[in-house]
């Protein structure tokens, strides 16, 4: 054994008893009460002691209890000098109790003493004082030498052997409070986890739409200052409640795909499609259900592609292909080029960014950038 484990107080858990198991408990105290009922009427029916004797015999009783108690309290908040004392107490009234005529409750109380000093004290403390009550127990002991040196190692023996199992309960008990907070620690993760993927949902609904309707609101609000046509006004207005009616569908999809209530990817790809012009969608490879963010992020990046080319290249053709693969699924959207809109230098950057972060957190990529005619986007989702 290394010095530690010499000097090394059995845990607070182990002495404590936490994690003993109720039947255990249960066990425990009735073996008590049957030595304790065994002692007081092995003291009371003792036809060579008086009035007096069994007076103090049975106050000799109830003081065990005490110091057994304070001895319990001392060790469990381990204090070696007090724990001794009252150790020592406890064999002092021992020997007096077996001078006395108290021979079988002092007998009783050195084999408790043995065994509670070797489960509770630290090794260096445990073994000479074990040694100490087992030699008084074997000087006081009338029965054979061979029996009462077979009693004793058993004594001792049964005090190491629960020191070790309170030990291993108590390992047990730290490593369940250990497990417990791992979970817990889990749980909470998940939570910040899902409340960053509401976020995202959110910002990607929300900041697109509210921002295209600050584009348009903002040029009627210069129109109608510089006195622009009615008609140019209006224009301006309506595309602003189409952006809106627009966010507000997406925002709607986006609550259900938060309850876990999507349509189908390629369903969604193909209404997407239908709303825009000249844009086709092609799927390839063997269709698979998608866990919800990849499935997501493969929604949001098909629409962020198309809403910049209608804003960089209106008119342009698209085309959108999703292919499913054995490890990870791709989306390609391409366009063929055209000329800039009025919208082109509205924004400022963060749509690709956005996308491009989607794609890092689920462990994918994003690459974007012109193609052989126009821009290319291309998503890689693992799954």
């Amino acid at each position: 054994m290394t010095d530690n484990a010499w000097m090394r107080w059995p845990s607070r858990e182990a002495l404590a008893r936490v994690g003993v198991h109720k039947a255990r408990r249960v066990l425990a105290l009735v073996t008590r009460a049957v030595v304790l009922a065994t002692l007081v009427a092995t003291t009371l029916t003792n036809p060579e002691l008086g009035g007096w004797e069994l007076a103090g015999g049975i106050a000799g009783i109830v003081a065990c209890g005490v110091l057994a108690w304070g001895f319990w309290r001392t060790t469990l908040e381990h204090r070696l000098l007090p724990s001794l004392a009252l150790f020592a107490l406890l064999l002092a009234v021992a020997s007096v109790g077996h001078q006395a005529g108290f021979r079988v409750p002092a007998l009783v109380l050195l084999c408790g003493c043995g065994v509670a000093a070797i489960e509770r004290l630290p090794l260096v403390a445990a073994l000479p004082a074990t040694a100490v009550a087992l030699s008084v127990y074997a000087a006081f002991d009338d029965d054979a030498w061979l029996t009462t040196a077979a009693t004793t190692a058993g004594l001792a023996l049964a005090g190491y052997v629960l020191r070790l199992d309170a030990e291993a309960r108590a390992s047990a008990q730290r490593l369940l409070a250990q497990e417990r907070a791992a979970r817990a620690a889990e749980a909470e993760s998940a939570a910040l986890a899902e409340r960053a993927r509401i976020a995202r949902e959110i910002h990607d609904v929300l900041a697109h739409s509210l921002s295209a309707q600050l584009v348009h609101l903002e040029a009627a609000r210069l129109l109608i200052e510089r006195g622009a046509d009615r008609e140019v006004i209006l224009e301006r207005v309506v595309a602003a409640r189409g952006m809106a009616r627009e966010g507000l569908s997406e925002t709607r999809q986006a609550l259900s795909a938060l309850r876990g209530e999507m349509t189908p990817l390629e369903d969604f790809l193909g209404e997407l499609v239908a709303a825009a012009d000249r844009a086709g969608v092609t799927v390839t490879g063997e269709r698979q259900p998608l866990p919800a963010e990849a499935s997501q992020a493969v929604r949001r990046v098909a629409q962020e592609a198309l809403t910049n080319v209608r804003k960089h290249a209106p008119g342009a053709a698209v085309t959108i292909r999703l292919d499913y693969g054995e490890h990870e699924v791709t989306l390609d959207v391409r366009d063929s080029g055209g000329k800039p809109g009025e919208l082109g230098g509205s924004g400022a950057g963060y749509g690709l960014l956005g996308m491009r972060e989607r794609a890092e957190l689920l462990g994918g990529s994003l690459d974007a950038g012109p193609g052989e005619e126009g821009f290319v986007v291309t998503l890689k989702v693992p799954v």
